[in-house]
């Protein structure tokens, strides 16, 4: 039977964590990096387990290790890159009064392009995270989910 047809297969995509997975967009395999999935390999997939050992278990695993370094060599460097940006702008702006008044462009002057700087770092930032996230997380997080949901069901 297709997937598509019937009101059985409707079911079935509400339930299974995939169905959701072209949400994330393409994903490319980073050779460098790979990310085991499977978090126990003695699990008996016919078996209920305790969802907070299930948990547990995931938790400590390599492959949510793997995710949440990941995660944490983007964001801690992201953040602290972009904080120090905005608090320069805001130093300059009251330690250096003349500097941030100098005229860029007739009326337009060093504050205003710093400021305006500041949003344009922003949407690049989000860009660059939605970026870093589909392409080196995403997968491996629908996969670990994939493998808790199974353990628990």
């Amino acid at each position: 039977m297709d997937e598509h047809d019937g009101a059985e297969s409707g079911a079935l995509r509400m339930d299974d964590p995939w169905y959701d997975a072209h949400a994330a967009g393409e994903w490319q395999h980073d050779a460098a990096a790979p990310v085991a999935v499977s978090v126990d390999a003695s699990a008996n997939p016919t078996e209920h387990d305790d969802p907070t050992s299930v948990y547990l278990d995931v938790q400590h695993s390599a492959a949510f290790q793997e995710v949440r370094g990941r995660y944490r060599g983007f964001a801690f460097p992201a953040v602290a890159g972009f904080l120090t940006w905005y608090l320069l702008y805001v130093v300059l702006a009251m330690t250096a009064p003349g500097l941030m008044a100098r005229p860029v462009a007739g009326e337009i002057n060093v504050a205003m392009v710093a400021g305006l700087a500041q949003f344009a770092s922003t949407f690049l930032l989000t860009w660059a995270y939605a970026r870093h996230a589909r392409l080196r997380r995403d997968r491996a997080a629908l996969d670990l989910r994939w493998d808790t949901q199974e353990r628990i069901r």
